[in-house]
């Protein structure tokens, strides 16, 4: 469903999995992009959004950004980049092997360069959450959790799963967790409501 940051971004989580929202920040079809992590603050608040981050690490982020303009240019540049290659994997990865090789060597690449603390947190509301809390380099380590959802999708063989959605104009993807593998659509609320209009008008149309 949407989620409202306090700057109006326009984030959506309906891939089921953290590494499948991340390729669909970049929304719209292939025609038309949207792109949502516009800049590093963008990113960041995607991660906090995203449950990656907490609201504290994230003004701590921001302000890190805002001090080394350059260092969070590059991050957001290389985040774009493991979100296309991530894409790949999405769309094409349970069927080509090639590609499920490279995928492979940009999540060692991404695994390698970090260094940092995995934690396991707890909430006020009773749950826990596992957090990696990036040592040196900052900015690096902000992807960690990605790319280690993707890994798991690779080592749960979970890309048999993973669909995009069949609107024509819309590029999201999903895991699929319906019992008999017949999700289409990346929400209901708005691919899947545009799909039964048109059908309906079709249907009306031919009646006409």
């Amino acid at each position: 469903m949407p989620v409202n940051t306090s700057r109006g971004d326009p984030f959506v989580f309906v891939g089921q999995r953290l590494w499948l929202d991340f390729v669909n920040t970049l929304g719209g079809s292939r025609d038309a992009p949207d792109e949502m992590l516009r800049d590093a603050g963008a990113l960041v608040r995607w991660l906090q959004a995203a449950g990656v981050l907490d609201a504290e690490r994230s003004a701590g982020m921001l302000r890190r950004a805002q001090q080394q303009p350059a260092g969070a240019t590059a991050a957001l540049a290389d985040a774009r980049r493991i979100r296309s290659v991530l894409r790949q994997l999405a769309e094409e990865g349970a069927r080509d092997a090639s590609v499920r090789r490279d995928v492979v060597a940009e999540i060692n690449r991404v695994l390698g360069r970090s260094a940092g603390t995995r934690r396991l947190e707890a909430h006020g509301d009773g749950t826990f959450t596992r957090a990696f809390v990036p040592g040196g380099d900052a900015f690096a380590g902000l992807v960690i959790p990605i790319v280690e959802s993707a890994a798991d999708a690779l080592v749960h063989h979970e890309l048999p799963r993973v669909r995009r959605c069949a609107a024509p104009n819309c590029q999201r993807v999903f895991q699929d967790t319906t019992k008999n593998a017949a999700r289409r659509w990346c929400d209901m609320t708005t691919c899947g409501n545009r799909a039964k209009a048109e059908r309906f008008r079709s249907r009306g149309a031919g009646h006409a």
